[in-house]
C-alpha cells in the first residue's frame, strides 16, 4: 500500500439536495487553502470508505450536513475517538449507505482509527432537489472552513 499523507480532510454530501452539499462545498474551498501534504477528499460512495481513508493517519476531518431540528447553521463538533456520534445525527439526510456513527464503531472494533478524529455536523434547513446552500449553512461552511485552515497552521509550526 501506497504512504499516506500525514492528514486528511472529507467531505460528505450530495451536491443535488441543497444543504446535503456542505461537505462537499468545504473541501472543495480548502483545495484552494491548505498545503498540498493534506489529502483533500470530496465525497465517497460508501461510509465505510472512511475506515481506510483515514487509517494510519495523524488527523482526520470530516464533514457533513446534519439534521437534528437545531437552528440552520448550527455547528455540531466532535471528538470522533472520546465521544459517541448521535446516530440518528448524520443519518436522517444521509446518502451513504453506512453512517459515520457505525463506521467509527467498526473502525474502532477493527483498530483502524487515525490518531485524531475530528466530525463536524453542519445544520442544513433545505434537503430539497437542487443545487446552492442556503444562507445560514453558506455562512457555517464558510466558519468551519476559516477554523479548519487555523487549525491546521497552528498544527504545523
Amino acid at each position: 500500500m501506497a504512504s499516506k499523507t500525514k492528514d486528511i480532510v472529507i467531505g460528505l454530501g450530495n451536491d443535488f439536495r441543497r444543504d446535503d452539499g456542505v461537505g462537499l462545498y468545504v473541501t472543495r474551498q480548502l483545495k484552494q487553502l491548505l498545503p498540498q501534504e493534506i489529502e483533500i477528499i470530496a465525497g465517497l460512495a460508501d461510509g465505510t470508505d472512511l475506515i481506510e481513508l483515514w487509517d494510519g493517519r495523524s488527523l482526520c476531518i470530516v464533514i457533513d450536513a446534519v439534521k437534528s431540528g437545531s437552528k440552520p447553521g448550527m455547528i455540531h463538533e466532535f471528538d470522533g475517538l472520546k465521544q459517541n456520534i448521535p446516530e440518528d445525527l448524520f443519518s436522517m439526510y444521509s446518502s451513504h449507505a453506512f453512517s459515520i456513527a457505525k463506521t467509527i464503531q467498526l473502525a474502532r472494533t477493527l483498530k483502524k482509527l487515525p490518531a485524531k478524529l475530528v466530525v463536524y455536523g453542519i445544520e442544513g434547513k433545505d434537503f430539497s432537489a437542487g443545487q446552492g446552500l442556503t444562507p445560514a449553512v453558506a455562512s457555517a461552511a464558510d466558519n468551519i472552513i476559516r477554523k479548519i485552515v487555523k487549525d491546521t497552521e497552528l498544527s504545523s509550526t
